[in-house]
């Protein structure tokens, strides 16, 4: 197959990364922010992620409506061609893919062209469709690029996905890796139980996407058994909304958990509830998730990087009390930001 991903990109993904879902940056006219856009790519990249996802849920998925998929991936390019070529790294390229087979697999087709290294798969156009009828979507999407796979929570549009599904998908040889974002605990270990009994574990890297549960996935071996073994598996990375604010302190966290020392998971996992409290304020959770994506923005607009708070989906705004959440959050964890790392670099990236 030649779209397979090469083995120094394999690497990097089984490594572990992190991997913020991109926004998009939006005039008052809904058009592309063009300086915007690249400030936040610009961002996310000076903070030290690993890998970028555009065009996910948190870019919007009505971009696609207003004629914006192409543009925004177009641009993310740009500013990582950019980065690349003066940093000398590699940095995981992902597009968010999505819609019925048609849609899918020319979305697919655009992000190979622009050099994305891989799609995030999401099936929320497909929610009354059997497993099989899944299986073969994926197999036509993963003939035009490596895939990763989406367990998107049904609060905002995902369906349920089954153990038998995961393990089906498991076996598609050009599925690398799976973002498992159920906000679930069950549904997450019915993700990895289908890794597990498909027999390629060692070739699927798993990442969070449960943001409310990030220290704690990034912290867990799960042992599985199968047959006659126990199959052990890691979630070696994040690809969350969530890391779409304070990155720079995202990235310090990973690292911390990457070299942490029993001794260390104590403080680790506190940490971490304060980072799902801080989650619960920006994605809204206390009304079902409807401001998840303005409460990402209300953070960014915060710190100078969006101008104010415009979306193409006019449901898509703060909700009540929402706002007086998100203070909350910056009063009592001022540690968790990373304001002062914003506004030292916020001109030369709006430059």
């Amino acid at each position: 197959m030649s779209n397979e991903l090469s083995s120094e990109l394999q690497k990097l993904l089984h490594n572990g990364l992190v991997i913020p879902a991109n926004p998009t940056a939006l005039t008052k006219a809904l058009k592309l922010d063009e300086r915007r856009q690249r400030a936040l790519t610009r961002y996310y990249l000076d903070s030290g992620s690993g890998g970028l996802a555009i065009g996910v849920h948190t870019s919007q998925f009505e971009i696609r409506d207003a004629g914006l998929y192409k543009p925004v991936l177009e641009l993310g390019r740009e500013e990582l061609n950019s980065f690349c070529v003066k940093n000398k790294k590699i940095i995981f390229r992902i597009a968010g893919v999505l819609g019925k087979t048609k849609q899918a697999v020319k979305e697919a087709q655009t992000a190979a062209d622009l050099g994305y290294h891989a799609a995030l798969l999401s099936l929320s156009a497909l929610k009354n469709k059997t497993n099989k009828e899944l299986i073969e979507h994926c197999k036509a999407v993963a003939g035009v690029i490596p895939i990763i796979g989406f367990y998107l929570q049904t609060s905002v549009g995902g369906g349920v996905l089954d153990t038998n599904f995961w393990r089906e998908f498991s076996k598609i040889k050009n599925v690398i890796a799976i973002k498992m974002a159920p906000f679930d605990r069950y549904r997450t270990i019915d993700v990895i139980r289908g890794v597990a009994e498909s027999g390629r574990a060692n070739e699927i890297a798993l990442y969070t996407g449960n943001d409310d549960n990030i220290v704690a996935d990034l912290l867990s071996e799960y042992h599985i058994p199968v047959g006659n073994e126990i199959i052990k598996k890691k979630i070696v990375g994040g690809l969350l909304g969530h890391w779409a604010v304070w990155n720079k302190k995202a990235v310090d966290l990973f690292s911390s958990i990457k070299s942490a020392a029993p001794s260390d998971i104590s403080d680790l996992l506190t940490l971490g509830i304060k980072i799902t409290d801080s989650n619960a304020a920006f994605f809204d959770s206390r009304n079902k998730f409807r401001g998840s994506i303005a409460g990402i923005h209300e953070v960014l607009i915060r710190q100078g990087l969006l101008e104010s708070n415009y979306t193409i989906n006019p449901n898509e705004k703060l909700s009540s009390g929402q706002k007086e959440e998100i203070d909350r959050i910056y009063k009592i964890y001022p540690e968790l930001n990373d304001d002062h790392f914003v506004a030292e670099n916020l001109d030369s990236w709006l430059s």
